[in-house]
């Protein structure tokens, strides 16, 4: 194996060991900003459905603030807003480079985009359901968990599924000012020194990635779909 890399991947074997902690990067920074752009997306595409007009808890001075925060953020290409993001970033992870500082500008990143797929989610159910359900003398908090929640599991998978794709392509823009990981290690190598084949296995190894979080979206779709 090694020689086989050493004859056509020389760069890449020259440099693996610090491939495999640009890797250990990439994960690091899907799955912490993953899981915190899940739990804010959640809990604001929840607030925007029923904070909307003639829903369960209408208020339309929460929903206007909340949805133009959420367009405002969405707005802006996310090079800009990393850069934008410094002087807090700083003050809340303590740096504003490395995997560290590229976290909190990830999950700004991601947040906006996650809250409208679940808002999308959400406002697909059927509001008979939920009408149903008040008409039963169910709580707004156990609605939302019982209705809104449950009825829209396998789209809330389809939406973090393509969430998820687009935060790997985040971490890489992230490498682009500092944020380390591939897209760091591949501009660092790949694309300063030319090193044609630390490019291609990057590009293969994040395809796979892809593949991976695609296909275990579809299944948990598949599973929940009734």
């Amino acid at each position: 194996m090694e020689q086989l890399m050493e004859q056509y991947t020389p760069n890449l074997f020259y440099y693996l060991d610090e491939f495999v902690v640009s890797i250990k990067e990439t994960l690091i920074m899907l799955f912490a900003s993953g899981i915190l752009s899940f739990i804010f997306g959640i809990i604001l595409g929840t607030i925007l459905v029923v904070t909307r007009e003639g829903n369960i808890l209408e208020n339309k001075f929460i929903n206007n603030i909340l949805a133009t925060i959420v367009n405002v953020f969405r707005s802006i290409p996310f090079v800009i807003l990393i850069t934008l993001l410094i002087p807090l970033t700083r003050i809340i992870m303590g740096t504003f480079i490395g995997v560290k500082g590229a976290i909190f500008p990830l999950v700004m990143g991601c947040v906006p985009f996650f809250t409208r797929q679940v808002d999308l989610a959400l406002s697909s159910v059927d509001k008979g359901v939920v009408e149903a359900a008040q008409s039963m003398g169910l709580s707004p908090l156990e609605i939302i968990f019982r209705v809104y929640l449950r009825e829209s599991i396998p789209d809330i998978a389809r939406a973090t599924t393509i969430t998820a794709i687009s935060l790997l392509g985040l971490t890489a823009m992230g490498g682009a000012v500092g944020g380390g990981g591939l897209g760091a290690f591949v501009i660092r190598y790949g694309h300063n020194r030319h090193f044609t084949d630390i490019t291609y296995v990057s590009v293969i190894l994040i395809l796979i990635f892809v593949t991976i979080i695609q296909f275990t979206g579809n299944r948990v779709i598949k599973k929940t779909t009734h």
